[in-house]
């Protein structure tokens, strides 16, 4: 059973910081890669960020460099998004997500979700 819980949403005012936790069951040892996502309604998910678990690999949307880390920590079963400069088009769900076996965090894209698990989002609002 692999479950993914998200927590640390909230509401903040632009230009301030966050951070999102996404606790992972023992899945989180053996998968290749998690990842953050992001949703507006009526927008696609967004990948905004992934680390790999086998190295120490992340990468970022253009549109988070330079203001979001992804981490980890393996003995606790969970991965961070420490969110700073927020602006408010980083409102959102925030979903955590890990790779199915066999399949890398890039490849859950639009219409291809279930090549990854998902947890079930904490909502981000950020005002100006």
């Amino acid at each position: 059973q692999v479950s993914l819980v998200e927590s640390g949403g909230g509401s903040v005012q632009a230009g301030g910081s966050l951070r999102l936790s996404c606790a992972a069951s023992e899945y989180i040892r053996t998968t290749y890669c998690m990842a953050w996502f992001r949703r507006v309604p009526g927008k696609e998910r967004e990948r905004v960020a992934y680390i790999t678990m086998t190295g120490d690999g992340t990468e970022y949307a253009d549109s988070v460099k330079g203001r979001f880390t992804v981490s980890r920590d393996i003995a606790k079963n969970t991965i961070y998004l420490e969110m700073n400069s927020l602006k408010p088009e980083d409102t959102a769900t925030y979903y955590c997500a890990a790779s199915r076996l066999g399949y890398r965090c890039t490849d859950c894209y639009s219409g291809q979700e279930w090549r990854c698990y998902w947890g079930q989002g904490t909502q981000v609002t950020v005002s100006s």
